[in-house]
């Protein structure tokens, strides 16, 4: 089994301790690291095509989409915040594989940054988690049918 990490390359300073909460909780679920890829993304908008793309590829069982989006004066974050969410969710049903949402969408920096920290709060292991588990409950389903 293989999953596919795709990280927007916009504000490193959280997507970083994201990525790393994400491997560390792979790392802790005896997910072998050497069988997950990352792929960079401009941004948060151009994450869903890129995990659709990677999905439509077939070597990958999962993809862990890690992002951040902050709010700042104008419409700007909602747009942003509500194509990569839904784009996500259309590429993961399209594709019948878990792609999971790592996407934060905060109103300031300092969520951002609690949210990446290196603690079990951090919501790049929540992403990861929610993948291993979705594959998991698919697993369960196709071998019950």
């Amino acid at each position: 089994m293989k999953l596919a990490i795709v990280i927007s390359q916009f504000n490193p300073e959280v997507t970083d301790g994201l990525k790393h909460g994400a491997m560390q909780l792979l790392t802790e679920k005896a997910f072998p690291v050497a069988n997950v890829s990352v792929y960079e993304a401009p941004g948060a908008f151009e994450i869903p095509l890129i995990a659709q793309t990677l999905a439509q590829t077939k070597k990958f069982s999962g993809i862990i989409c890690l992002g951040c989006v902050i709010k700042g004066d104008t419409a700007h974050f909602e747009f942003i915040s509500l194509g990569a969410t839904l784009g996500i969710q259309q590429a993961s049903l399209a594709a019948g594989i878990p792609i999971t949402f790592g996407i934060l969408t905060t109103y300031t920096d300092e969520q951002a940054k609690v949210r990446s920290l290196p603690d079990a709060n951090n919501k790049g292991r929540e992403a990861a988690l929610a993948c291993l588990e979705a594959l998991e409950t698919l697993k369960t389903i196709k071998q019950s049918v």
